[in-house]
């Protein structure tokens, strides 16, 4: 894939850090309406039917008989895997400290792009991620001390791990599929997983079909769901997975700001503390250090001399 401009990636960007922002507390708002694996599959289900008919006409850009795996163990990863852990481990953990384990996604998909993609990871690098976590985990653990659980941390790790190895699958296989159609086929098979584990052991009866709960579900279906996770691959895709990874920290922030706004919560020092780590981090993970600014500068250079000799040939032809 063609990397982005600079103002697309900005754009793409706080699309995706504003609905995944506003997943959180729209979610806490829907589980009083529904039992929670089935709401995942639902939501997820939506979604995923949304961008297969998006994505039909062009059908010819899906290559099931080749690219199948590809699409099955993505909906494994990123979706079945991960709604599942990050489902049950919110019943052994408050939210707020699960979260800030879950959001280990970016440290360990910083180190997982290092090792086995190739990208460069810097001193600074590794330092702003750890600087991100320190910032989300300041905000989002609470000072109770019996609210730790090994369950709980080791279904939030999962949860992690399986987001990270996701999104370094799909970065690695970008070439090989179609960004829409990878995108649309693991949310509809991952849904379809989910609502049937959701029936096997939660009842439909327990969901209350009105306005606000449609409404909510349709929101999170649309532009969290289907629109965030194609946003998401498509930077993954086409940019640094450790540099799109970084800013994910700045989820949980939106997410506390909008409970604050419209669920009444209250700043706190930590969450001043919180956001002033959250920024450092993020500028710490995409500033280059000198030597590699260097190095870009010495390799534009030979790129500048090398056209301006190709231009002074007869015809363009190589010597």
């Amino acid at each position: 894939m063609e990397p982005l401009s600079r103002r697309r990636s900005a754009v793409y960007l706080l699309f995706l850090v504003t609905v995944w922002g506003v997943n959180w507390p729209l979610s806490k708002y829907a589980l009083q309406f529904s039992p929670p694996l089935l709401f995942a599959g639902l939501r997820i289900f939506i979604g995923g039917a949304l961008l297969v008919l998006f994505a039909l006409p062009h059908y010819r850009r899906l290559r099931l008989k080749e690219t199948w795996p590809i699409y099955l163990h993505s909906a494994l990863l990123n979706v079945v895997l991960f709604y599942v852990l990050q489902t049950y481990g919110l019943n052994y953990l408050p939210a707020g400290m699960f979260a800030a384990i879950v959001f280990l996604q970016p440290v360990l998909l910083g180190i997982g792009a290092w090792l086995w993609l190739g990208e460069a990871m810097y001193v600074a690098r590794v330092a702003g991620l750890i600087l991100g976590f320190a910032g989300v985990a300041a905000i989002s653990i609470p000072g109770q001390s019996g609210a730790f659980s090994t369950a709980g941390v080791l279904l939030g790790l999962g949860s992690a791990v399986s987001w990270a190895l996701g999104t370094l699958y799909m970065k690695r296989t970008a070439s090989r599929v179609d960004a829409v159609w990878v995108v649309a086929l693991q949310m509809f098979l991952g849904g379809m997983v989910l609502l049937a584990m959701g029936s096997s052991v939660e009842s439909w009866k327990e969901i209350v079909w009105n306005v606000p709960f449609v409404t909510v579900l349709l929101l999170i279906s649309v532009f969290v769901t289907a629109l965030g996770w194609l946003v998401f691959f498509q930077l993954v895709g086409r940019g640094e997975a450790n540099k799109v990874g970084s800013y994910t920290f700045l989820i949980p922030l939106i997410a506390l700001a909008v409970s604050v706004l419209f669920l009444g919560e209250t700043v706190t020092y930590k969450l001043i503390t919180g956001i002033l780590l959250v920024l450092a981090g993020i500028i710490l993970v995409n500033l280059k250090p000198g030597a590699a600014r260097a190095a870009n500068r010495a390799s534009d250079e030979e790129h500048h001399e090398a056209g301006t000799k190709y231009a002074c040939l007869p015809n363009g032809n190589h010597q």
